[in-house]
């Protein structure tokens, strides 16, 4: 019996396919992009790319050839093939959408799809054994396989008007996350208590259980909860603060730590809405601050204005970076920016789409700008042994600047239990 696809529904039956004029676009984009570089076609496996591709997240490879090229889209999938069809728009698919060749046969089938040359793979996400695997199923097609990884990476920096706004529908649910905590957290409750409130917000509004990352081997939790001295402790995160984790194994994210009265507990929240990430910061307290710590925070406000000002102007990122890193050292805060030498990250923003960890990066190095429609989660942080305290909201590139795609100013600096 033939299953009923109305049951790939989102709440109240609504229909959360990816567009498919969003997937005419980024295809016609990347082919395009690959005639530019003077490549015929790429084969891609992973599953962030045949997502943002095809819709879909299947047991599968996507086959797309350069503007000009006589290769037709092709979607070879291993299972579910009605699935993955329904994914990408089922009658209006805009590309071919049939079984995965067996891999004997795969030179065949890319021959017969129009190809001469080598598709290109992208490196930067399969690991080395399966790029070895596939190069050698190639057969005789002419060439080495090119890297599209960048190709790739650099096209998903700009985010179309539908991204923006599935990155803004993210953002209203990372701000009920924070209201859940402001609600429900106070003195004497553990971190993990405090996550746990955030996470059933985000698990009934569709999280989808997993937080995207690059960088091997990072990966990343929704709700990191620095309560006082906690913040003050390193994690093998690619951060200023990890948190110190439930044990050895999580080490990273909310722990059994209790809040105390008039200590900093900052509060990181990563939520994802349809593939999409939304990424914000705040600090609480059971009680008050003393005049040190808020000295602290409102600098880090300052910083952060900076460094949006600075990106939203079309300055290049690492101009941003060097306008808060100068701003710190002014401020007396350089030592303990984005943590307590020597392990301090060197970044004070990252974008954010379809992961966490996205290009560009408010860093020494990136000498592009932020583009219209690009992204930044900007968050400058300060950590010290017994603390730590700053700001994150994730921002949108626009035509007159910088837009908030997070909580902004609904959620103050500093919120008090």
């Amino acid at each position: 019996m033939e299953w009923d696809t109305s049951t790939l529904a989102g709440p109240d039956g609504d229909d959360w396919r990816v567009p498919v004029s969003e997937l005419e676009n980024r295809q016609k984009r990347l082919s395009l992009s690959l005639a530019d570089k003077g490549i015929e076609s790429a084969f891609i496996e992973d599953p962030v790319e045949l997502y943002w591709l095809t819709g879909g997240r299947q047991n599968s490879a996507f086959l797309i050839g350069s503007e000009g090229s006589e290769i037709q889209a092709r979607h070879w999938v291993r299972r579910s093939v009605k699935r993955a069809t329904f994914e990408s728009g089922g009658d209006d698919c805009p590309h071919v959408t049939e079984k995965h060749p067996k891999m004997g046969d795969l030179s065949q089938m890319l021959t017969r799809s129009g190809c001469t040359m080598t598709p290109a793979m992208s490196s930067g996400k399969i690991p080395q054994n399966r790029w070895g695997f596939i190069s050698d199923r190639f057969g005789n097609l002419a060439g080495e396989p090119h890297d599209c990884t960048e190709i790739l990476y650099r096209l998903r920096e700009r985010k179309s008007d539908w991204e923006l706004s599935m990155i803004k529908e993210s953002g209203e649910i990372n701000f009920s996350m924070f209201k859940a905590i402001r609600d429900s957290g106070g003195l004497g409750k553990t971190e993990l208590e405090m996550a746990g409130v955030a996470e059933e917000v985000s698990r009934s509004s569709g999280f989808g259980g997993r937080i995207r990352m690059r960088k091997w081997p990072m990966d990343c939790d929704r709700v990191v909860i620095a309560s006082g001295r906690s913040g003050g402790v390193p994690s093998y995160f690619d951060s200023a603060v990890g948190g110190i984790g439930a044990s050895p194994m999580s080490s990273l994210g909310a722990g059994f730590a209790k809040v105390r009265e008039d200590e900093p507990v900052l509060v990181d929240i990563v939520h994802v809405h349809r593939g999409y990430v939304s990424d914000c910061t705040r600090i609480f307290c059971s009680g008050r601050l003393d005049e040190e710590w808020m000295s602290r925070l409102d600098d880090m406000v300052e910083i952060s204005q900076l460094v949006r000002e600075k990106l939203g102007s079309g300055a290049n990122c690492s101009e941003a970076w060097k306008i808060g890193m100068q701003a710190a050292r002014e401020m007396g805060r350089e030592d303990n920016l984005m943590g307590i030498k020597p392990e301090q990250a060197r970044f004070l923003g990252h974008s954010v789409g379809l992961e966490l960890d996205e290009t560009p990066v408010v860093a020494n190095g990136f000498e592009r700008p932020l583009e219209i429609g690009g992204t930044m989660a900007i968050e400058p942080k300060l950590v010290h042994r017994d603390g730590a305290i700053g700001i994150e909201d994730t921002w949108a590139r626009v035509s007159d600047g910088m837009e908030c795609l997070t909580s902004g100013e609904r959620l103050p600096k500093l919120i008090q239990w």
